[in-house]
């Protein structure tokens, strides 16, 4: 049994599909097929059901595979040990992201880094919370850039900044001539959501109070805040936009957006890693970096509520 025979499991399992997880591995499928093959042969047990496709673990072999991605982080975790000694800031970095951090975090992020790290690689997933916990949990995240906070014990969270929530509201609505809005005057009905899934619905479905109301529909969800924006620009409708969204909006647009009243809806941002993670130096660098993006009053919770996430 070799750690090359436990990627190479660990691959297949993630990507189910034979062909790209060689390519994954920059091996030939054959290869990667005759060492999973030759692994399986020295255990005595399929670790996979080849009869099913996508290509999926068998029950021992699940069992198997969960264990290999313990055994191939802690041998990461040795690599690691050396390259905390150099002075250069190498290896990768494998981060998660929700879509509604993504367009305004990470264009900066990506330019300097690149520029002050350039052996560092940065391998980035724009997925939904959900995903970014599970991925962490199976080793195939190194940290994410989520909304906060959890409530997971396996997971380690460390607050970055806070959001404060914006109401943006059309031309054409009824609150277009109010300098603050009240969560009870935004009428369901002309509310645009992001479609289920995504931690920032639930946040936008609890600061309006819209699980007590049982008769409320929607026309359209999406996974996209700048879609939200051009769907109220369109309509009579209104949406909630995140302070780093408010920021990219120009002069013409801001009357359009309304603050809500003290104490503002703030939501938490946080790097979150596994409790066994071991890039510590690395995730370190990402969180200094990400800190060096934001502005400083973002960084205090002052005047601010969080809105909890609700699943």
């Amino acid at each position: 049994m070799t750690l090359t025979q436990l990627e190479y499991i660990v691959a297949l399992d993630t990507y189910r599909h034979f062909v790209l997880a060689s390519e994954k591995c920059f091996v030939t499928q054959p290869t990667l097929s005759m060492q999973i093959q030759k692994l399986e042969e020295e255990l005595g047990v399929k670790i996979f059901d080849r009869t099913k496709q996508p290509v999926i673990p068998t029950e021992v072999g699940a069992s198997i595979i969960a264990q290999a991605r313990v055994t191939l982080r802690e041998a990461d975790s040795i690599r690691q040990i050396i390259a905390d000694q150099k002075d250069t800031l190498a290896g990768e970095l494998r981060i998660g992201i929700i879509p509604t951090l993504a367009p305004y975090l990470l264009p900066h992020l990506y330019k300097n880094m690149r520029q002050k790290y350039p052996q560092l690689n940065l391998v980035i997933k724009e997925t939904i919370t959900e995903e970014v916990i599970d991925e962490l949990k199976s080793n195939r995240l190194d940290c994410g850039i989520v909304v906060t906070p959890l409530k997971d014990p396996s997971i380690k969270e460390d607050v970055l900044f806070y959001e404060e929530l914006f109401v943006y509201v059309s031309r054409k609505n009824a609150l277009a001539d109010k300098k603050y809005v009240l969560a009870s005057e935004i009428d369901p009905n002309q509310l645009w959501l992001l479609e289920e899934g995504h931690c920032f619905r639930s946040q936008m479905l609890n600061l309006c109070e819209l699980r007590k109301i049982s008769d409320y529909h929607f026309k359209y969800e999406t996974g996209n805040i700048e879609t939200l924006k051009r769907m109220v620009d369109k309509s009579d409708g209104i949406t909630i936009l995140p302070e780093l969204a408010v920021m990219e909006i120009g002069k013409a647009q801001r009357k359009l957006v309304k603050r809500l009243k003290e104490p503002s809806p703030a939501r938490e941002v946080s790097v979150v890693t596994h409790r066994d993670h071991i890039k510590t130096r690395l995730i370190k660098t990402l969180r200094e970096e990400i800190l060096n993006i934001v502005p400083s009053p973002m960084r205090k919770l002052q005047n601010k509520k969080v809105v909890e996430i609700n699943y």
